[in-house]
């Protein structure tokens, strides 16, 4: 007869079943590690080296040590690059979100030609953003474009510096309010139907279901898509191009977007350094953004809908 196992003790094959496991465990997160590590570790460290040299891609790179964020501090380009992106952020956030859940809310419904309109309204998201970018700058073409044709009047979208970002802004909320109602609709569904049920015995109308018990219980997706999307508008460039066919700003600096002024820093002026230091500073922002989203929603989030 075998001898007992003290309480808290391993038998040796269950400690060698705990290592085959760890090892298995390993092996399967080995490619994505590996791949975190290449395409994000790896790119993040040669970004904040670059940003203590000076290097034009030609020459040898100069130890400059924080040069570059120095003068950043006096950079006027940078700061008006920031308050713009800032703005556009505000500008369309707020309105993708909303206008998301509100497509969700309506999808939800189950209405005939509800799975076509899904695949209708996240295919702008599939889209290059280039190519959206483009289509729409001919779509708000002054003398030809659709838009002003059906307004009948002549209206400089995109030449006008006070119409240029909202423009910009319109375009990112189109193209991006399809994906987000997909995350809404997945939360929506896991919402089980006896809460909604318990909230109309007690005289709850649809608007009070919706503000006192949806979208309480939808502050978990409701998290998720507004870090996604700050991080994701933050890093607009690809778009703003398109529509401006700059990355100059387009018009009189009113596009000049973060993303826009990195990449001119870097292959238009051919200033990797300062460039880089800029690209430092914007990820620094957009963790403070993030940590600051995370401190809002943990106290408030709810998981368990049993």
């Amino acid at each position: 007869m075998a001898a007992p196992v003290a309480p808290g003790r391993v038998r040796p094959g269950q400690r060698a079943r705990r290592r085959r496991e760890a090892a298995s465990a390993w092996a399967l997160l080995g490619p994505s590690l590996v791949g975190v590590g290449v395409f994000l570790v790896v790119p993040v460290a040669v970004v904040f080296a670059l940003s203590l040299m000076d290097w034009d891609l030609i020459s040898e790179p100069r130890w400059v040590g924080g040069e570059h964020y120095a003068d950043l501090l006096g950079d006027r380009a940078f700061w008006n690059s920031l308050a713009v992106t800032g703005r556009f952020v505000l500008l369309a956030i707020p309105a993708s979100i909303a206008l998301g859940l509100l497509l969700a809310v309506a999808l939800n419904r189950g209405l005939p030609g509800t799975r076509a309109l899904r695949t209708l309204y996240v295919l702008p998201w599939v889209g290059a953003p280039l190519a959206l970018g483009v289509v729409w700058r001919w779509l708000f073409d002054p003398s030809q474009g659709a838009v002003n044709v059906l307004l009948g009047r002549r209206v400089e979208w995109m030449s006008d510096p006070s119409l240029a970002l909202p423009a910009v802004a319109f375009v990112s909320v189109w193209s991006s309010v399809g994906y987000i109602s997909l995350f809404f609709l997945a939360g929506l569904q896991q919402i089980p139907t006896a809460v909604h049920e318990a909230a109309q015995l007690d005289g709850a109308g649809p608007v009070r279901r919706l503000w006192s018990v949806t979208l309480p219980l939808l502050r978990p997706t409701t998290f998720f898509v507004t870090v996604t999307s700050v991080i994701s508008s933050f890093q607009v460039f690809d778009l703003v191009y398109g529509l401006t066919g700059s990355a100059a700003g387009y018009p009189a600096g009113s596009t000049d977007v973060i993303a826009a002024r990195i990449y001119s820093e870097a292959f238009v002026a051919l200033d990797l350094g300062h460039a880089s230091a800029m690209a430092v500073v914007l990820f620094v922002v957009l963790v403070a953004v993030t940590l600051v989203q995370q401190r809002f929603f943990s106290a408030r989030i709810t998981y368990d809908m049993s």
